[in-house]
């Protein structure tokens, strides 16, 4: 749902030239240097990118879900890396403690968010629970006016960077289902807090990741989400319905700038005497590529209007995420294809995006359990 579509417009204006005249110039050194410049980041403050999703009363831009994925979806023309610094704030990070936070909650934490001051964390993946998430192990134990929090969090999105996060963990240990499991909004700087190193992966690099490991951290018990133990799984389903559109989008807007590259590389590239974008084989692999963004689009743009209207989308969040992921690895390899021996080789950019995109079909759920949450869903309803 767009509500004021010249002010929208406006907004993905000033994003499309912060990407074209600032972030792509960027992305060689970010991808040598594994780090986003702090000059960047501010920028991205200033603009109020990190709190597209924030409510305006506690001073974001309250985008609705379609609206935030037009703006995602122009902000990923360029390494996805870029887009991840504000991603967990704009998402998982902070969409807990806007669903189901106490009005104190989100009273104290939110608008340092809205303005990028604090940047939020997810805590859910674990060594032992990924896909499963109900199977979490890390405890969060009553002790009067704290809990105190034990366990490993692995892989966890800007963790080096965070201010707080968002910790799901079991406090009831005697019940092993999503009904044991709280969230909790926890200080990065909490003491009984460590990091591991971080990771070194396929790509994204610039998008840091690490270990997050809590040691009789306590936590005071005015942090639990909503105030409510036993509905952290609930909460977390409620943010990952909402962050695979967000995904969607961003798959999208990467494969749409892959596809640029390509369709230019294509008409200016000369072999046997003519544009190697005239032989129909490498048309054939630009007009593959344009069909599947537009149905990734189209996709991703319904289930953000359904949710805008309160209809159910959960279902439709789940194809959304899986197409457009899949599409976006497609999309990804025929570039390659189409550079060819350039295509292979770094200097060309497009090598580094076929790295970066592939994680698109692993985080948020893997296509596997996309499969497996649209089959049940469609059970469900027939039944």
């Amino acid at each position: 749902m767009i509500r004021d579509r010249e002010t929208l417009d406006l907004l993905l204006q000033n994003i499309a030239r912060f990407v074209r005249e600032r972030l792509v110039p960027h992305e060689e050194l970010v991808a040598e240097t594994d780090e986003i410049p702090p000059e960047l980041v501010d920028e991205m403050r200033q603009m109020g990118l990190f709190g597209l999703s924030v409510p305006e009363a506690y001073g974001g831009l309250e985008l609705t879900m379609e609206e935030e994925a037009l703006a995602v979806l122009e902000l990923c023309r360029t390494s996805p890396a870029f887009r991840s610094i504000i991603g967990t704030t704009v998402g998982i990070g902070s969409q807990g403690i806007v669903f189901d936070g106490t009005e104190e909650q989100k009273r104290r934490y939110l608008p340092g968010m809205a303005t990028g001051e604090i940047i939020a964390s997810f805590a859910l993946t674990e060594p032992e629970s990924g896909s499963d998430a109900a199977s979490l192990r890390t405890t969060a134990i009553r002790d009067g006016d704290h809990y105190v929090v034990n366990g490993t969090k692995r892989y966890i999105t800007n963790a080096p960077h965070a201010g707080v996060f968002t910790l799901m963990a079991r406090t009831n240990p005697q019940d092993k289902g999503a009904s044991g499991i709280s969230a909790f909004i926890v200080d990065a700087k909490s003491p009984g807090i460590s990091f591991g190193r971080r990771d070194k992966k396929m790509g994204q690099r610039g998008a840091h990741t690490c270990d997050v490991i809590f040691e009789n951290c306590r936590v005071p018990a005015e942090n639990l989400i909503g105030g409510k133990e036993g509905v952290g799984f609930k909460t977390a389903m409620k943010v990952l319905d909402k962050g695979r559109i967000h995904i969607a989008a961003v798959c999208v807007g990467v494969a749409e700038r892959m596809l640029a590259d390509a369709l230019r590389y294509a008409m200016e590239r000369k072999q046997f005497g003519q544009r190697i974008g005239d032989f129909q084989l490498v048309q054939a692999l630009l007009a593959d590529s344009k069909a599947e963004i537009y149905a990734a689009r189209s996709m991703m743009i319904d289930a953000a209007r359904r949710r805008d209207e309160g209809l159910p989308h959960t279902t439709e969040a789940s194809c959304a995420k899986m197409f457009a992921s899949e599409m976006c690895g497609r999309v990804a390899d025929r570039a390659v294809q189409v550079f060819g021996g350039a295509g292979y080789m770094s200097e060309y950019g497009i090598e580094r995006f076929y790295r970066d995109v592939r994680l698109f079909r692993i985080y948020e759920g893997t296509t596997q359990i996309q499969q497996i949450l649209i089959a049940r869903n469609m059970m469900r309803e027939a039944a």
